[in-house]
């Protein structure tokens, strides 16, 4: 049975960030052939990033500008994107499981009194149903959750579930909804960010993380080397951040980021179960570490013992050479 099924995309500095995208490719298995609708919220002109959200897979796109929306709060989206959903009336919503997903999606869920599938990695639709798979224990087992009756609304983890083909060739109404936004317990008056240069860590597909093995700030230099040849970014165990080797914007496990890139490799990492809990399903694992007992080298695919600071620029060195005769 077709459904009609909301996408709440996500910005930032001005682009979608692509796990609004593959939130798109969710709600298209969701709504089994029946309607998909981009929700965009902001300040200012948003037309060309609802266009997008219509080139990816969306049959329409509604935007909310609004001046208490420049800058998320919780009160401001949750009121601004709670009208769209009164108005819309949807059989489904989906949105990406990051902060701005994992903070927005259940104070909406309470309010539409409402269950919520989070962290969904996987979107399949089987026998008339439509089946979500998440992670739980870390990671260690991952459950399967069917929605039979009401509202089935569930957020998506980065980098899991591949977008649809972008096609500037189909067509969808973009139109823009007037909302009233009262009673904004939060005021944003600046924001300093503290994050890694380049590809964002949550969507990024190629990282590579360094451990207590880097041994310091400057350690991470020839991983900053590393990821910029691969076109991938810096990730970090706790182990590294509680050191002051690096920022905890870098920071990948239980506590920090969750990631699942095409390529992970973890120089001077150990394999601590909190770290694995953030990075055990990448796609594809490489270890380096100078102890062929670590635990790390238990979930890794290809393992190669050895000092980072000997391993890592021979890596680079063989890189740059296959690009160049490539």
């Amino acid at each position: 049975m077709s459904k009609k099924v909301l996408v709440i995309g996500e910005a930032r500095e001005g682009s979608l960030r692509n796990v609004t995208f593959e939130a798109i490719a969710a709600a298209n298995i969701v709504s089994d052939g029946g309607e998909v609708v981009g929700v965009l919220c902001g300040d200012g002109d948003l037309s060309e990033m609802g266009q997008e959200m219509v080139y990816y897979g969306a049959s329409r796109v509604i935007t909310v500008s609004n001046p208490d929306l420049k800058t998320y709060t919780s009160d401001g989206y949750g009121q601004a994107v709670y009208q769209v959903i009164q108005d819309e009336s949807p059989e489904g919503i989906i949105m990406g499981h990051t902060a701005i997903g994992k903070d927005l999606t259940p104070k909406l869920a309470s309010k539409l009194e409402s269950g919520l599938i989070s962290d969904a990695t996987e979107v399949i639709a089987e026998g008339g149903d439509v089946v979500f798979t998440r992670p739980i224990y870390s990671g260690k087992a991952f459950e399967k959750k069917v929605v039979t009756e009401g509202l089935v609304f569930a957020t998506i983890r980065p980098n899991n579930i591949p977008a649809l083909t972008r096609d500037d060739s189909l067509a969808g109404s973009i139109s823009e909804k007037e909302v009233e936004i009262s009673n904004i317990r939060t005021i944003i008056k600046d924001v300093l960010r503290k994050s890694s240069d380049g590809v964002d860590l949550s969507e990024a597909k190629v990282i590579i993380a360094g451990g207590r093995g880097v041994k310091s700030a400057e350690g991470f230099e020839p991983l900053e080397k590393l990821a910029e040849v691969l076109g991938g970014t810096v990730g970090a165990s706790r182990g590294a951040c509680d050191a002051g080797y690096c920022d905890y914007s870098l920071q990948i496990g239980q506590t920090g980021k969750v990631v699942t890139p095409d390529l992970y490799i973890a120089c001077g990492i150990s394999g601590a179960i909190q770290h694995l809990a953030g990075m055990s399903n990448s796609k594809v694992i490489v270890a380096i570490n100078k102890d062929p007992e670590a635990n790390i080298f238990n979930v890794a695919d290809y393992g190669i013992v050895g000092d980072l600071f000997d391993v890592v620029p021979k890596l680079i060195e063989e890189i740059k050479e296959m690009k160049v005769n490539a």
